[in-house]
């Protein structure tokens, strides 16, 4: 790179999520001097995990944080998928060191908060201001200011939002917009790991299958809970809070008739909290002038292809990249290219995701026998399967360099 100058620019990332922050850290490592403003009191995540691909923990091991991962992480031997009811595998597929050795990092399970602690570690010092909820944006020839709840605000060259589904910079852009209620809920839940001592669990991912649902678990907090995401469909349910209390009772009842390992998982836990899932559409433009959207607050996806925050992490590096490649002077034009490069691929993720609403809760038949053999296909050759998701590197923008010379 080296066609610009960024060693003055100063970014204002505006939510202090994962996605903020690495982006946060992406930007820092580019010569900017960026700094994150969190609307909460304190910056934290919510008790649940989060898988990360190798298309993110190789641009956050390059961001240094390789020790501080492997402490808190896990590594899967395998992602599985299981059938509902008798619980026959479908399909196997190598993840550890085959992954490792076919794309240069390694594919994890996190707590959520984990992983932000070690994201917030990657941050230089004082980079990172909470009680900052964003009420307004207003832009001129050489920056642009974000306005805060609390009275203050902060003029800098770049305003990004990485401030979620209901991101109040995407609404200063483009004014309000609902996001879309696929019609699936998920109850979610922490289990100690010791109180599931008894079904001999392996290090996986799992996900079982099954009509009208799915359940997926997995270890975190380097071994120490299981966390589980239950997914059914339940079209009158669209609270979006993290922190609603879900029933257990309901929970057993969604998933009356699956096998008995899926019960005994929702039986370790003390509560389960209950979220409506959503997404959004496509958007025509994520940047005007000096402020552009990252993550959730642009690409919104559901959950089903573990990519929501993997994809953000991506933004903030492709980000950081085209501004470095393009410097003070082009910053409009840097923050399209940004766009221009990633839409496409976040697009066909979203649309991916929209597809394993579908196909992940097909009824017992045809289409899930087919379902299930392209699941068998495709564990085969792991590598193949995931080459055009993990293979890729969104620091690498050499498509780019014709566009800022």
């Amino acid at each position: 790179m080296g066609y610009g100058n960024v060693t003055s620019l100063t970014a204002a990332v505006i939510g202090g999520g994962i996605g903020g922050t690495a982006a946060a850290i992406a930007l820092s490592r580019a010569g900017v001097d960026a700094h994150v403003y969190e609307q909460a009191p304190e910056q934290k995540e919510v008790g649940a995990g989060i898988q990360i691909s190798p298309n993110a923990s190789r641009l956050l091991y390059r961001y240094g944080l390789e020790a501080a991962l492997e402490k808190c992480g896990v590594k899967p031997v395998a992602i599985e998928r299981r059938r509902w009811q008798d619980g026959r595998v479908l399909s196997r597929m190598p993840m550890g060191e085959t992954i490792v050795a076919a794309f240069g990092a390694p594919y994890f399970h996190f707590h959520r908060a984990d992983l932000l602690s070690a994201l917030v570690e990657g941050l230089p010092a004082g980079r990172v201001h909470t009680g900052k909820r964003c009420t307004g944006i207003t832009q001129q020839a050489d920056g642009a200011t974000a306005k805060f709840e609390d009275g203050t605000s902060i003029t800098a060259d770049v305003i990004v939002g990485a401030d979620g589904i209901h991101s109040g910079v995407r609404t200063a852009l483009r004014g309000p917009e609902k996001p879309r209620f696929s019609g699936h809920v998920a109850y979610r839940g922490l289990a100690p790991a010791e109180r599931l001592r008894h079904l001999d669990l392996e290090r996986l991912g799992t996900a079982w299958l099954g009509p009208g649902g799915h359940f997926v678990h997995y270890f975190v907090a380097g071994g120490r809970y299981v966390n589980f995401v239950a997914v059914t469909e339940e079209h009158t349910w669209t609270r979006e809070s993290w922190t609603d209390l879900g029933s257990l009772e309901d929970a057993h009842a969604a998933f009356a008739g699956w096998h008995p390992q899926v019960h005994a998982i929702i039986d370790a836990v003390d509560e389960t909290y209950k979220w409506a899932l959503h997404d959004r559409n496509p958007l025509p433009r994520w940047s005007e002038g000096r402020v552009t959207l990252l993550g959730d607050a642009c690409h919104a996806m559901l959950p089903y292809m573990a990519q929501g925050a993997v994809q953000a992490i991506e933004d903030g590096a492709t980000l950081a990249a085209c501004l470095k490649l393009a410097g003070r002077s082009r910053i409009p034009e840097s923050l399209r290219q940004y766009e221009v490069i990633r839409k496409p691929r976040v697009t066909r993720i979203q649309e991916m995701a929209r597809g394993n609403a579908v196909g992940f809760h097909l009824p017992d038949g045809p289409e899930q026998e087919k379902r299930d053999a392209a699941l068998s296909a495709a564990a085969h050759d792991p590598v193949k399967a995931f080459a055009a998701l993990y293979g890729h590197d969104a620091e690498a923008i050499d498509a780019a360099v014709a566009y800022f010379k």
